[in-house]
């Protein structure tokens, strides 16, 4: 049994390589001694970094966790095409790329910066007639998926570096949630008519939550980790509205408050710092979406 500041949290983890988040979420499953853990955001077994894992009740915050912007930093390979765009997947097509300059880098990857329609990459989560796309393509099927509105609000450069026929080129990116690094790699190499593929992600934020304090995953297995509190979580990813004894009995039983002062979510927190319930406004009244203090 887990001590109970356990019983409801986060837990952010550094995920190496090799592993998918599922992996992840299996060992942390032990860790806490719950059933009851999700993510919010899968990694593709490539990629290292921040996986934010919410357990038992913290579960039900992890969509709005998912919904907030991601930062990463990556490194693109011009010449190289893969089905997958990532080293990972079979080469599809090598082309001399040595020709190409950093102003065209610069100008290609600049057009990325911005909110425009992006194409998720075929080897990817999305479900296609209630099927993974990447199942859909390791069975053989070609599957192009419809493109979706991403806003990519920082593309920065870090280095290009050139090998023989091959560039390579570092960047940092700032981008709202189902935004594809691997398609940026991919739509530069095809704009510059060279192709490209993604040879290394890591995401350094999910959030509010970055890899500072991070559990590892040796961490994770020697049960040698700290978690955040629900209320903590709730404090850096909503406004709040403070909660009086009254109050919090009334929103145990689903009631409704007064109005909050602004539209959107407000995390309803008691005096003793405990996520009692979050709130929308609707008709005129605070109503709670989502209840997590029970009534006594």
């Amino acid at each position: 049994m887990i001590p109970t500041i356990y019983e409801h949290g986060f837990l952010v983890v550094d995920k190496e390589p090799g592993m998918t988040s599922h992996d992840v979420v299996a060992i942390a499953r032990r860790a806490l001694g719950t059933r009851k853990v999700g993510h919010a955001g899968t990694l593709d077994p490539m990629a290292t970094g921040v996986l934010v894992l919410g357990f038992n009740n913290g579960t039900r915050l992890l969509q709005y966790i998912t919904d907030g912007d991601k930062s990463y930093q990556a490194t693109i390979v011009l010449g190289v095409s893969t089905i997958t765009d990532d080293f990972e997947g079979e080469v599809i097509a090598t082309v001399d790329a040595s020709a190409i300059t950093d102003e065209q880098i610069n100008a290609e990857l600049g057009s990325m910066r911005g909110t425009f329609m992006q194409r998720p990459s075929s080897v990817s989560a999305v479900k296609v007639d209630g099927e993974r796309a990447y199942d859909r393509v390791r069975s053989g099927e070609t599957v192009v998926l419809a493109s979706r509105e991403v806003t990519i609000s920082r593309l920065d450069i870090l280095q290009i570096r050139r090998s023989k026929k091959r560039v390579e080129i570092d960047i940092e990116v700032t981008c709202s949630a189902g935004t594809y690094i691997r398609a940026i790699a991919r739509d530069c190499g095809d704009g510059l008519k060279v192709g490209g593929h993604l040879s290394a992600l890591r995401r350094t934020r999910v959030a509010g939550f970055t890899t500072t304090g991070a559990a590892s995953i040796a961490g994770l297995k020697s049960v040698e980790f700290s978690t955040l509190d629900l209320a903590d979580v709730a404090r850096a990813t909503f406004p709040v509205r403070e909660i009086a004894l009254d109050e919090k009995l009334e929103l145990s039983f689903g009631r409704t408050l007064t109005a909050n002062p602004a539209d959107g979510v407000y995390a309803g927190i008691s005096p003793a710092n405990e996520l009692i319930a979050l709130l929308s406004n609707v008709d005129g009244k605070a109503k709670p979406i989502a209840v997590f203090a029970a009534a006594h």
